[in-house]
C-alpha cells in the first residue's frame, strides 16, 4: 500500500478497498462490521428509548497532550449519549481525509479509535471513507454518529430544574481547551497541561445508580464551556420549558468552589482568557435534588475520573434566566453566553 493518502484512495476501486481492509476494518473488527453490507443490522436492542446523536471533529492539531482526534471523536459521541442517559452501544465513523496524509498518521488515528472503543464497551459498526484534494481537508475530518438506550425511568432534561437543586461538577475546567491551544500556537509554556478527554459513560451510570429519580439533568462542558452549558439550560427552548414546571429558574454558582488547575488559570490569566469558557472533553456537569447532593459527591469522588468533583452551585428562583457568579470577594456578577469564538479548533 502507498504511504501517502492518494485521491485515488477515495475512488472506489483497488486502493479504497485495500484501505478499508488494511486500516479500519481490521482495526474496528466486530460481527456487525465484519458483514461489510450497506447498512449494519445490530439486531435487537435493550428494553428503553432510543438515543440518537452525531458530531463532527476538525480539531488542529491531529494530535496533543492527553490524546488526539480519533480519542476526542469516539469519547465525544459516548458522553453525548451518556449525558442523556443513554448507555451508548453503537458508533459509526465517517472520515474525510485530505490527499496526502501520512497512512501512518491515519493508522495512529485510528488506533486510537479503536482501543477508545473498546475501553468505552460500543462498536464501531459502520463506516464511510472520503478523500479530497490536499488543502481542502487540514489533514482529516471525523463525523460520528452515536446509538445507546435510555433505560426505563429515566429522564434527563433542564425542564426538571427545580428551585434548590444542587449542581455537581466532576473535576477541573478548561484542560482541554488550553492544551490544545497551547499545542498548536507552540506557546513555550512552562506546564503539562493534558487533556481531560475520557468517556464518562461509567462515571455517569453511578450517579444514576444511587440517585434514582434525583438527577434532573446533565451535560457535558464541551465548546463555550462551563459558562455557555449553564446558559444553556436556564434559557430553554420553548418546548423544553413546556414540557417542565413551567417556571422559569436561574443558576448562582461559586468562584471559589470551581475546580481550575494552577496551569489553566496562569494560562489564561497571561492570554487574556476566561476558564468559564474553556472547552472540556472529560467533565460533566449535573443538576441533583439538594437531598441526593452529598451522596453524588461521594459517589463521584469515588470514580478515577471524579476524583476532583465539587459541588459548585445550586438553583435559584431570583434573576430567572441568567447564570450568576458569586465572586471570591463576596460580590455578585452575571455570567453570558460566550459571544464569538475564544478558543477555535479544538474539537
Amino acid at each position: 500500500m502507498e504511504d501517502r493518502i492518494l485521491l485515488a484512495h477515495g475512488s472506489g476501486g483497488t486502493l479504497t478497498h485495500e484501505l478499508i481492509r488494511d486500516v479500519f476494518a481490521r482495526q474496528f473488527t466486530n460481527p456487525f462490521l465484519d458483514a461489510m453490507g450497506d447498512a449494519a443490522i445490530v439486531g435487537e436492542l435493550p428494553q428503553g428509548r432510543l438515543a440518537f446523536t452525531t458530531d463532527s471533529y476538525v480539531v488542529q492539531p491531529l494530535f496533543f497532550p492527553g490524546g488526539d482526534i480519533g480519542k476526542l471523536a469516539v469519547c465525544g459521541t459516548v458522553n453525548d449519549l451518556a449525558v442523556a442517559g443513554a448507555r451508548p452501544l453503537y458508533l459509526t465513523a465517517g472520515f474525510i481525509i485530505e490527499e496526502g496524509l501520512p497512512l501512518k498518521t491515519l493508522e495512529q488515528i485510528v488506533v486510537s479509535m479503536a482501543e477508545m472503543a473498546r475501553i468505552a464497551g460500543v462498536a464501531v459498526v459502520a463506516g464511510d471513507t472520503k478523500v479530497v484534494n490536499r488543502g481542502a481537508a487540514d489533514g482529516v475530518f471525523i463525523n460520528t454518529a452515536g446509538v445507546g438506550v435510555v433505560p426505563p425511568g429515566v429522564d434527563l432534561s433542564p425542564a426538571h430544574l427545580h428551585e434548590g437543586d444542587v449542581l455537581l461538577i466532576n473535576g477541573t475546567i478548561g484542560d482541554h481547551g488550553l492544551a490544545v491551544m497551547l499545542q498548536r500556537e507552540e506557546m513555550g509554556f512552562n506546564a503539562t497541561l493534558e487533556s481531560d478527554v475520557a468517556p464518562l459513560h461509567g462515571l455517569i451510570a453511578a450517579l444514576l445508580e444511587v440517585a434514582p429519580g434525583q438527577v434532573r439533568c446533565m451535560r457535558d462542558a464541551t465548546r463555550g464551556g462551563l459558562a455557555t452549558l449553564l446558559n444553556e439550560w436556564v434559557s430553554p427552548s420553548p418546548a423544553l420549558q413546556q414540557g417542565g414546571s413551567g417556571k422559569k429558574t436561574g443558576l448562582e454558582i461559586e468562584e471559589n468552589a470551581i475546580p481550575v488547575r494552577d496551569e489553566v488559570r496562569a494560562a489564561c490569566e497571561f492570554l487574556g482568557l476566561d476558564p468559564l469558557y474553556a472547552a472540556n472533553e472529560g467533565k460533566v456537569v449535573a443538576a441533583v435534588a439538594a437531598e441526593v447532593a452529598d451522596i453524588a459527591l461521594s459517589t463521584w469522588r469515588a470514580h478515577p475520573l471524579g476524583r476532583q468533583a465539587a459541588i459548585i452551585g445550586h438553583v435559584t428562583g431570583e434573576h430567572a434566566g441568567r447564570v450568576v457568579l458569586r465572586t471570591a470577594y463576596g460580590a455578585r456578577r452575571l455570567i453570558p453566553m460566550l459571544m464569538g469564538a475564544q478558543l477555535p479548533r479544538i474539537c
